[in-house]
């Protein structure tokens, strides 16, 4: 069975809605968001850096959440959430699935840290203004793309678990301006999905 090394409020929480997605049996290794936990040698075997989230299958043990999916996705997909190379979608998923980590998470991350990480006394207000700045001009295209669309290529994909992840957090942090009408809806769509209900519960 697969195992899963989660944290709350991490990347780890797409990986819980795409097991939920495929409806795959999977455990769950819960740890706190603290280096008691992520920086322990015990995890650190498990990922150099201290990081979640990390898949066991088996003997094989694998980190960054892209590559986690992509190997259930071709390893254990059951079928679904992600069109044959031969598809006219495919391109599309190609792209937005990478886009994720591409261009919206890196200014979410310094959002995180600049606000709720550091203690006041260290937070850097310009880079946060930048980040925020960032986000938004990565998050107009996305807006523009869901025009007349429910899902990021149409039919619900493992693109939509990638970005639309990171859309919701960005709509937590409140980085999604009432202007951008397409993604509004597409996060309510999202967080309307009963597997992404039970994964955003164990955050």
């Amino acid at each position: 069975m697969l195992t899963l090394h989660f944290a709350p409020n991490s990347r780890a929480g797409r990986i819980v809605w795409l097991l939920e997605e495929l409806g795959l049996p999977y455990k769950i290794n819960k740890m706190d968001f603290h280096p008691k936990d992520l920086k322990s040698d015990e995890h650190r075997a498990r990922h150099p850096l201290g990081r979640i989230p990390v898949l066991d299958d088996g003997d094989i043990s694998l980190f960054e959440s892209g590559a986690i999916a992509e190997y259930i996705l071709e390893r254990h997909r059951n079928g679904g959430l992600k069109p044959a190379v031969s598809a006219d979608e495919y391109p599309a998923y190609l792209q937005w699935f990478h886009y994720c980590e591409g261009m919206v998470m890196p200014p979410i991350n310094t959002i995180v840290v600049n606000t709720l990480l550091l203690p006041p006394e260290r937070r850097d207000e310009n880079a946060l203004g930048q980040a925020k700045r960032l986000l938004a001009k990565a998050l107009g295209p996305v807006n523009d793309n869901l025009a007349g669309k429910d899902y990021l290529i149409g039919d619900f994909s493992a693109a939509d678990i990638m970005l639309g992840h990171a859309s919701y957090m960005s709509n937590r942090l409140g980085c999604v301006s009432d202007e951008m009408t397409h993604l509004k809806a597409y996060v309510a769509r999202i967080a309307a999905r009963p597997a992404f209900q039970t994964a955003i519960t164990m955050q």
